[in-house]
């Protein structure tokens, strides 16, 4: 029999969606499931963008441009201008999601055995993506007693080898909640400089910001316009992770043209989804004034509760809709799986993302879980109180 490749022997199993067959086979018998695994929010996706699919009639669908819609990426201008960022359609390309944008920044600035430094714990994905494009990453630790914050300028530089070519940071974070201040982009923008590297900078959370707090895009950053990839998508911020569009965006001009080169080796992005996507540009004000007060709401339910629990600790996020949270279990892999094999409460159950999928130093997040806090607050509600049982007989609880 023919020997699968090296690269997808490599090729990492999502830690989010590897205990989908124990939640299918707890549903079969009847237990209810509370989905905290997945960043995938019950907020309805704006009515524009639906009803400019329904009114799409076109008598053929055609590839698009490779870049995508003109008339698309036009209007995304006037959409990054409302957050100070000033750029032009020539600047950005559509992906099929995020997901392909950052493939594309990979392939683009990286070569084969070239290295990544990314602050751990972060998106499980990275790692897939890295692998795809035959790239190391290099994980520097942020510790949950900090919140996540940024780790120390110290611990960037030990990292720093020959085969260092960029630094990928998601801002808010996935999966933390973290949101980076101004004085950490800062200090990023310093290292870059440095060390002449390419920040790649994930900000698909955008939106979603706590407290008061701004969000600080890495294209605000002076001196190092050239260094800077923005990576963006629809998903998240309309609520529409099945239209599968997203964005790479840069002032490097020999970066951007040869994205492009690999966004004309696969033809051109989703149609329909670019449709939804520039209609959803006229998403009204008021939609992301509600959604934030409902995601705030919902993380407060989140993290009281779990601080609540003895031996548990959930530091507060101010951004994007997941949190990682200590529990006092031996193994975070064992726990979620048990969670669905073995328990219920009232007949329901939750699924969570163990933590240790979202780290790439080994043994690292094994009394750590990620929660999506993408569910209303009466479910959340609920989901909290089974978690609150399960760590009450949990076979390899900790204290």
């Amino acid at each position: 029999m023919p020997k699968i490749s090296k690269k997808g022997r490599m090729m990492p199993e999502s830690p989010i969606r590897k205990l989908v067959p124990y939640a299918d086979e707890a549903k079969k018998k009847g237990i209810k499931v509370y989905h905290l695994n997945i960043g995938q929010p019950d907020i309805e996706t704006p009515e524009v963008a639906l009803n400019a699919i329904r009114n799409f009639k076109p008598k053929v669908v055609e590839y698009s441009h490779s870049a995508g819609i003109p008339s698309y990426r036009k209007k995304l201008v006037n959409y990054y201008k409302k957050h100070n960022i000033e750029i032009t359609a020539d600047e950005i390309i559509i992906g099929a999601g995020a997901s392909e944008a950052i493939l594309f920044a990979m392939q683009t600035c990286l070569d084969p055995g070239d290295e990544i430094i990314i602050p751990e714990p972060f998106y499980a994905n990275y790692n897939g993506f890295a692998t795809n494009a035959g790239v190391f990453v290099k994980p520097i630790f942020s510790s949950i007693e900090t919140g996540f914050a940024l780790p120390p300028i110290a611990d960037f530089e030990k990292a720093i080898t020959s085969k260092t070519k960029a630094i990928l940071i998601c801002n808010p974070n996935n999966p933390t909640g973290y949101l980076y201040s101004k004085e950490e982009l800062d200090t990023l923008r310093d290292i870059v400089e440095k060390h002449d590297l390419y920040l790649i900078s994930d900000e698909v959370y955008r939106e979603f910001c706590y407290d008061g707090k701004k969000h600080y895009s890495a294209m605000h950053l002076k001196g190092i316009e050239n260094n800077v990839i923005l990576i963006d998508s629809v998903s998240k911020r309309y609520s529409a992770c099945g239209v599968r569009i997203g964005c790479i965006i840069s002032k490097n001009k020999e970066v951007m043209l040869t994205a492009l080169k690999f966004a004309q080796a696969r033809l051109s992005p989703p149609t329909f989804g670019q449709v939804a996507a520039e209609a959803a540009i006229d998403t009204p004000d008021s939609y992301f004034i509600d959604v934030l007060k409902e995601y705030l709401a919902r993380r407060d339910v989140v993290v009281e509760s779990i601080n609540k629990i003895n031996g548990a600790f959930c530091p507060e996020p101010s951004g994007a809709f997941y949190v990682v949270a200590r529990l006092p279990i031996d193994d975070s892999d064992k726990f979620c799986r048990w969670l669905l094999e073995d328990f219920e409460y009232n007949n329901e159950t939750v699924m969570l993302a163990p933590a240790s999928g979202f780290y790439s130093t080994k043994g690292r997040g094994k009394d750590e879980v990620r929660i999506s806090y993408v569910l209303n607050v009466d479910d959340l509600k609920s989901s909290m109180k089974c978690l609150e049982e399960a760590l009450k007989v949990y076979p390899g609880k900790t204290n």
